[in-house]
């Protein structure tokens, strides 16, 4: 068989139906293995926020996912006999390279951070990333809700060098998630 144009773009196609369809193969079980993953990463991030809590109750909406779910819009965190101790909740905010998602904890009145962990971001690495890094998240850890905020506006956590918007993002999400529940839970 010659190399014609006509056998070459045969060829080409061939193999680019061959290529779509071992993609198709891989990615349905990807799938559902990152699914897995991002549940468990979640539940050990819950415990984390909100040690008290022996359970979590998510709390939804109205909305459906894409899955025909309802929206977990945040999780009450109860003890042992099934009293609140606080809740968890996701905030998503702008940082300085992207969305910036956090998974944030407060007690049951309101008054104390309990902890923060942030689920996904895009932040420069070596300075926005170090959202990530325990020595910045450790502030938010029983942290009273009226010193949430920098430092320089008279608050308790202290921004990363060159990274203030990322630093200014992770409390304003916990800021936006603590107002989020407490208007829902009236």
């Amino acid at each position: 068989m010659k190399n014609t144009p006509v056998n070459i773009i045969v060829k080409m196609i061939a193999l680019s139906a061959l290529a779509a369809i071992l993609l198709a193969l891989t990615f349905v079980p990807t799938q559902a293995q990152l699914k897995v993953l991002q549940a468990e990463q979640e539940k050990e991030a819950l415990k984390a926020v909100l040690p008290a809590a022996s359970d979590f109750e998510p709390v939804t909406g109205d909305q459906l996912d894409a899955d025909g779910n309802p929206v977990v819009l945040y999780f009450r965190g109860v003890d042992s006999s099934g009293n609140v101790v606080g809740y968890a909740f996701r905030d998503t905010q702008p940082g300085a390279q992207g969305l910036v998602e956090i998974l944030g904890g407060v007690t049951a009145d309101y008054s104390t951070v309990t902890g923060m962990e942030v689920m996904s971001h895009s932040e420069t690495p070596g300075l926005g990333a170090k959202i990530t890094e325990p020595a910045f998240k450790g502030q938010f850890v029983n942290l009273p809700v009226a010193d949430l905020s920098l430092s320089s506006s008279g608050g308790k956590v202290d921004a990363i060098s060159g990274a203030t918007i990322s630093s200014v993002t992770v409390v304003n999400a916990l800021h936006s998630g603590i107002d989020d529940v407490r208007a829902e839970e009236g």
